[in-house]
C-alpha cells in the first residue's frame, strides 16, 4: 500500500511539473484546450491543466531570414531568366500564424514566386537589370498585404542575384568590354587634346615673354639713344654757350680797351690771314684792308733799310 502511494505521488509530481512551462524570450506559446484555442503565452512561466491543455505551437517571434532557391521568370521582351531573392519576415500574431496557413513559409515561397514573375513580366531586360529597388518595394508591399492574414510582417525583400542567360551574358560582357574600350578612348583623346592644348599655350607665352622682351630691349635701346643724344645736345649747348661766352667777354674787353682803327684793321687783317691758310682759292679784300696792307709792307721796308 505504501508503495502504491508513493508510485503515485511521484506520478503526481511528474505531471505536476510536466504542467509547469517556461515561455523564453522572442518566443511564444499557442495553447489548446480539448483542441480548441484557448491561449497565447508571452515570456514567463505558466501552468496548463494535464491531458486537457496542450501546445500547440512554439513560435518564434525574432526577425527571420530565408532564401528560396532561383526562380525561373521571363520578361517583358521574352528574356528568361532566374532570380535568387531572400525574404526577411517576422511573425506578429502568433494564433494567426499557427491557424492561418498549413506552411507558412511554403506559401510565402509560392507567393513570392508568383509576386516575382509577375512584377517582371511587366519589365524589359535592361529594366530588370536596373529596377532592382523599385521590384524590392512593389514585392515587400504585395508580400506584406498577403500574408497580413497569417500573422507574418514581411520586413524586406531583397534580389539577391539576377542570372541571365549565357548569351545574354556574353552579349552584356561585350557591350561591357565596347563601353569601356570607347571611355578609355575618349579619356586617351581628352588627354591628348589637353596635352596638345598646353603645349600651344607655352609656345603662345614663349612667343608672348620673347617679344615682351624684344620690346623692353628696344625701348632700352631707344631711351639710351635718346640719352645719348640729350647728352650730346646738352655738350654743343655747352659748347656754344662757353663761345658765345667768350665771345661776349673778348668784345667786352675789347670795347673797354678802345681801340683804334688801325688796330681793328689789323685784326681784320690777320682774320683774313687765317682764313687764307684754309682751302679758299678765292678771297676778296675790302679797299681799307687793301691799303692798310701796303702800309704795313712799306713800313717793313724802310725797317730793313735802316
Amino acid at each position: 500500500m505504501t508503495e502504491a502511494i508513493i508510485i503515485v505521488a511521484i506520478i503526481a509530481l511528474i505531471v505536476i511539473v510536466s504542467s509547469i512551462k517556461v515561455v523564453p524570450q522572442a518566443h511564444a506559446y499557442v495553447l489548446e484546450r480539448l483542441g480548441a484555442y484557448q491561449d497565447t503565452w508571452s515570456v514567463g512561466i505558466h501552468i496548463k491543466i494535464p491531458l486537457i491543455d496542450r501546445i500547440s505551437r512554439r513560435v518564434n517571434l525574432k526577425e527571420q531570414v530565408v532564401d528560396f532557391p532561383p526562380q525561373p521568370v521571363i520578361t517583358k521582351d521574352n528574356v528568361t531568366m532566374r532570380i535568387d531573392n531572400v525574404i526577411y519576415f517576422q511573425i506578429t500574431d502568433p494564433k494567426a500564424f499557427a491557424y492561418g496557413v498549413e506552411n507558412p513559409l511554403m506559401a510565402i515561397e509560392n507567393l513570392t514566386a508568383t509576386t516575382l514573375r509577375n512584377i517582371i513580366g511587366d519589365l524589359e531586360l535592361d529594366e530588370t537589370l536596373t529596377s532592382r529597388d523599385t521590384i524590392n518595394v512593389k514585392m515587400r508591399s504585395i508580400l506584406d498585404e498577403a500574408t497580413d492574414p497569417w500573422g507574418i510582417k514581411i520586413n524586406r525583400v531583397e534580389l539577391k542575384n539576377i542570372i541571365p542567360p549565357t548569351a545574354i551574358q556574353d552579349s552584356m560582357e561585350r557591350q561591357m568590354k565596347a563601353e569601356r574600350e570607347r571611355r578609355e578612348a575618349i579619356l586617351r583623346a581628352e588627354g591628348e587634346k589637353r596635352s596638345a592644348i598646353l603645349v600651344a599655350e607655352g609656345r603662345k607665352e614663349s612667343v608672348i615673354l620673347d617679344a615682351e622682351a624684344e620690346k623692353q630691349s628696344a625701348i632700352l635701346r631707344a631711351e639710351a639713344k635718346k640719352e645719348a643724344q640729350i647728352r650730346e645736345a646738352e655738350g654743343e649747348a655747352e659748347a656754344i654757350l662757353k663761345v658765345q661766352t667768350a665771345t661776349a667777354e673778348g668784345l667786352k674787353r675789347l670795347k673797354e680797351a678802345a681801340p683804334s682803327n688801325e688796330v681793328i684793321s689789323l685784326k681784320s687783317l690777320e682774320a683774313f690771314a687765317k682764313a687764307a691758310d684754309g682751302k679758299a682759292t678765292k678771297i676778296i679784300i675790302p679797299s681799307e684792308i687793301q691799303g692798310l696792307a701796303g702800309l704795313a709792307k712799306s713800313l717793313i721796308e724802310v725797317s730793313k733799310e735802316a
